[in-house]
């Protein structure tokens, strides 16, 4: 079972990488933040979806023909995969982009993630941190609004933990959409941040209906995801964007591992049918608040930086068409760090 994990986690993670490595490229400077609000509505589709259907499923078919019926999942994924590579090759063959880019993918080295700009860093430590408190909130949810709360049972318990994805799922592209326009990327990042504070402050110290906490932290998710992933690709050149993009995966991935190993260490159990005291919840939801105000110092100093360096985030993405091969060849060369960039950026 772990082997099969481990192996769907890393072709999960890989994945994740090209697909936005792709969603990047052909919508750098126009839809960005649409495109990858569209991209996550799906995501969460699959994930909401998991959460309605997969338990009755089981239920009514066993847990074979469950695991038979994610083997057909990932099949259509493959069928997928390969369809948008087509799609990818045969638009780069028709703009003349392919050699371009191809050379221009040679020239990058390892040595070259040193001189990643500043801006980028921030970025990824906000991802990072935001994410620390929303993933591995929602994988013990479940468990904390039994705990906690009178009256829910399982299902109905997983159902409210999912509204975080119910959310992210109606909202993401309208979000995306309204990013597009008003631009104010740095800034929305920190305002998702600050506004996500509250949310672990009731679930530690109220009794407020929990569905309240989970629809707030599902809207401050959808607007941080379409305006903190689509800014990579603003600070970073075309030509470095997988390795950008990957390695910002890569760090989220690590602190939401190391997030839901202290968790772990926090709740204090190894038994999911053994009810956890109130008092180890309220720690948890400190260590999560922790992270959230990590957020927020991250985003202070990443719109900060932002604002010395031309305050590229907070500009619309969407702009008058330039001749798309023309724009395309430029952003390619740009190098990862200007004259200017280099003398601002803080080693």
């Amino acid at each position: 079972m772990l082997t099969g994990r481990l192996l769907f986690g890393s072709g999960n993670g890989s994945l994740t990488i090209v697909q936005n490595r792709i969603t990047a490229f052909w919508f750098k400077g126009k839809e960005l933040a649409l495109a990858f609000g569209l991209t996550l509505s799906f995501s969460r589709l699959g994930s909401v979806l998991n959460f309605f259907l997969t338990r009755r499923f089981e239920d009514q078919f066993g847990i074979q023909w469950t695991l038979w019926g994610g083997t057909i999942l990932c099949v259509m994924g493959l069928l997928s995969a390969i369809t948008v590579s087509i799609l990818d090759k045969l638009g780069m063959k028709q703009l003349g982009l392919d050699g371009t880019i191809q050379e221009e993918s040679k020239k990058v080295r390892v040595q070259d993630v040193r001189r990643l700009p500043l801006r980028y860093w921030l970025l990824v430590l906000t991802i990072m941190f935001f994410y620390n408190g929303i993933f591995p909130f929602v994988a013990d949810a479940s468990k904390f609004i039994q705990d906690k709360y009178e009256g829910y049972d399982q299902q109905t318990a997983s159902y409210i933990a999912g509204a975080v994805y119910d959310s992210s799922l109606v909202l993401s592209a309208a979000v995306g959409i309204l990013i597009d326009y008003i631009g104010l990327r740095g800034v929305l990042a920190f305002l998702c941040a600050v506004l996500t504070l509250p949310v672990f402050a009731l679930l530690a110290f109220t009794f407020v209906p929990p569905l309240v906490s989970t629809l707030w932290l599902g809207v401050t998710y959808s607007f941080a995801a379409a305006s903190m992933w689509p800014s990579i690709p603003l600070v970073v050149p075309q030509a470095t964007l997988g390795t950008a993009m990957g390695l910002a995966t890569s760090v989220q991935m690590i602190g939401i591992g190391l997030s839901n190993l202290i968790v772990g260490r926090i709740l204090g159990t190894k038994s999911s049918e053994a009810k956890i005291p109130l008092w180890r919840w309220q720690q948890m939801m400190i260590f999560m608040l922790a992270n959230t105000i990590a957020c927020i110092i991250a985003s202070v100093t990443l719109n900060i930086v932002d604002k010395k360096q031309g305050g590229t985030l907070n500009k619309m993405t969407k702009r008058r068409p330039q001749p798309e091969q023309e724009s395309r060849e430029e952003s390619d060369r740009t190098p990862i760090l200007n004259e200017e960039d280099d003398r601002r950026s803080i080693n």
